[in-house]
């Protein structure tokens, strides 16, 4: 569920002129049983594909969609899926009130501040002004430099962040999100470069996720000037949603672990891995990005709801 209140007035204007056509309304509905792709979509309503995708690039600014350009008979094609079941928009904050009602707790964490790694060939990471370490060379990413990330790429292992969890006691949390932008490692791009990223909550994987490519035909929206124009370039963004029932991925039920298996309130911290399996079925590596390179300006997120009310069970 998407929360919106005045804490947040550039996010809630974002998000309802996002819901202010009923051309737009009618895509979010069409995206509520399966993920369509623009020609699809614009079929459904009998409106031009370049209406639609301008529609398209709205609800997308407004994170209420997710798209990702997938191997199409010629080129590429977007397919677009819905990112929230429900908005909530909260325009009385004195009558929610710290108790009962849900309280959001977040983290911004930078790429590059990881407590742990394990890495290979073809690896390295880079910033806004160049490269900061000897590129595939794993043992460069103990360097102390890798807190100034913006983008990291390896071909095998994994990236662990500690997490800090300021949730207060007798708390229950009702959702866990982890999103982040991503795609496969290939030399230099490929398009048709599959590779299973999975993540890690506390040492259990929640799921697996195949991405299709390393996208490169593109300028990254946001890359520096000096970044190369035959590498990788953006990412897609891509959420994890652990809940009392499933973990899903970008709305898609991934796998049957829960909040129960996770034990987030045994500690004060959470321990985030991404990475590849060693027995995966595609070993194609990850680019992962900070939110100064790639296309959605964010580093990893991690967002958490909960509720105090110690009366419900």
């Amino acid at each position: 569920m998407l929360e919106l209140s005045f804490d947040d007035p550039d996010k809630l204007v974002t998000v309802t002129h996002a819901l202010s056509t009923r051309s737009r309304v009618d895509i979010l509905r069409l995206l509520n049983s399966k993920n369509l792709n623009i020609v699809e979509i614009a079929e459904a309503l009998k409106l031009p594909v370049s209406t639609v995708a301008n529609n398209i690039k709205i609800l997308e600014a407004a994170r209420l969609i997710n798209t990702e350009l997938l191997p199409a008979s010629r080129g590429a094609m977007k397919v677009c899926s819905r990112n929230y079941d429900d908005i909530h928009i909260a325009l009385n904050l004195e009558k929610a009130g710290p108790r009962g009602g849900v309280q959001v707790y977040e983290v911004d964490m930078p790429i590059g501040h990881y407590s742990d790694c394990e890495v290979s060939p073809t690896c390295g990471m880079a910033n806004v002004d160049g490269m900061i370490i000897r590129e595939d060379e794993p043992a460069s990413f103990f360097h102390p430099k890798h807190i100034g990330a913006q983008i990291m790429w390896f071909r095998k292992g994994y990236v662990e962040y500690l997490m800090p969890l300021e949730i207060p006691p007798g708390a229950r949390i009702e959702s866990l999100e982890v999103s982040m932008e991503m795609c496969s490692e290939a030399p230099n791009y490929d398009h048709n470069w599959p590779s299973d990223i999975s993540v890690w909550i506390n040492g259990v994987e929640i799921g697996m996720w195949t991405c299709p490519g390393d996208f490169g035909d593109r300028r990254g929206n946001l890359n520096p000037a000096w970044w190369y124009e035959w590498s990788t370039q953006y990412g897609l963004l891509k959420t994890w949603r652990v809940d009392k029932e499933k973990t899903s991925l970008d709305m898609e039920k991934v796998s049957p672990v829960t909040l129960n298996q996770l034990n987030l309130m045994d500690s004060h911290k959470l321990r985030l891995r991404v990475g590849i399996k060693p027995d995966a079925v595609h070993q194609g590596g990850m680019n992962l990005f900070g939110r100064e390179f790639g296309d959605h300006d964010q580093n990893i997120k991690m967002t958490i709801k909960y509720v105090m009310n110690p009366d419900v069970d």
